[in-house]
């Protein structure tokens, strides 16, 4: 797939990118070269491959789901300038 430079043009201001004039061909022959780049990826048999989350095998460590030290709520918020009902009173930051 070719980009031309009225392509990388019309991209650039959806985006709200200033792109100068001089620099819109040697954009568009950049981003055709990725293209083409991405287009041989296409082509490479991925048959029976696992799709994997990292390049090295890796267990996780589980630790058990069971309900630890808490419930001590005037010490968690003894240091808060404001509360109501135990929960942190905070300012406003959207109108």
């Amino acid at each position: 797939m070719a980009v031309d430079a009225a392509t990388v043009r019309k991209v650039a201001r959806l985006a709200r990118i200033a792109v100068p004039e001089e620099a819109l061909e040697p954009m568009a022959q950049e981003i055709s070269g990725i293209l083409q780049w991405i287009e041989q990826l296409a082509e490479v048999d991925t048959d029976g491959v696992e799709p994997m989350t990292s390049a090295v095998a890796a267990v996780l460590p589980l630790r058990e789901d069971v309900v630890t030290d808490g419930g001590y709520v005037d010490k968690v918020v003894l240091n808060a300038p404001k509360t109501v009902d135990g929960f942190f009173i905070v300012p406003k930051v959207v109108e």
